[in-house]
């Protein structure tokens, strides 16, 4: 199974806020959203991976652009992990049932965990970019998230 392409509405999902509260397709709707796909909380990489996006979320915030973190952890850990590192990015979690959005997104791995990679949606929640890692131990740059999001607003621009 391949990430979601470019070009297609994001599938029909739900995952759990920290509140409790359910997050879906339709709250993908009205600006651009980067989702951030990652394995386990406080794993190294991943730990690195949501320090290194903070520094954007400033340049989002001005686009009214939105980034949120996705994992099969449960909301507690999310929560915790969120804390610790001091992110501001809302973190998404997909415990329950375990999978089944990064499924629906085609980027849960073989062993039962989201795979790293990167969908960005247009205000339409059609997906613009997408990028799945080699392996779950790569970290894809901010430079890459950067390319992403002029590569999503060139798609938006000529769709």
């Amino acid at each position: 199974m391949a990430v979601i392409a470019a070009g297609i509405p994001a599938p029909s999902f739900k995952l759990a806020r920290a509140d409790g509260e359910s997050f879906t397709e339709q709250d993908l709707q009205g600006r651009t959203s980067v989702l951030v796909f990652y394995p386990f909380a406080f794993s190294p990489v991943c730990t690195d991976q949501l320090q290194l996006y903070e520094q954007l979320r400033g340049e989002l915030a001005e686009r009214g652009d939105a980034l949120y973190g996705v994992s099969c952890d449960s909301t507690w850990a999310q929560s915790a992990f969120k804390e610790k590192l001091g992110v501001g990015s809302e973190q998404l979690s997909d415990f329950e049932p375990k999978g089944a959005a990064c499924a629906a997104f085609g980027v849960l791995h073989p062993g039962g965990f989201p795979q790293r990679a990167l969908v960005i949606t247009g205000p339409d929640g059609v997906v613009r970019w997408s990028y799945e890692a080699p392996s779950p131990g790569e970290l894809p740059g901010v430079d890459l998230l950067r390319e992403g999001l002029a590569a999503a607003e060139a798609a938006g621009a000529s769709a």
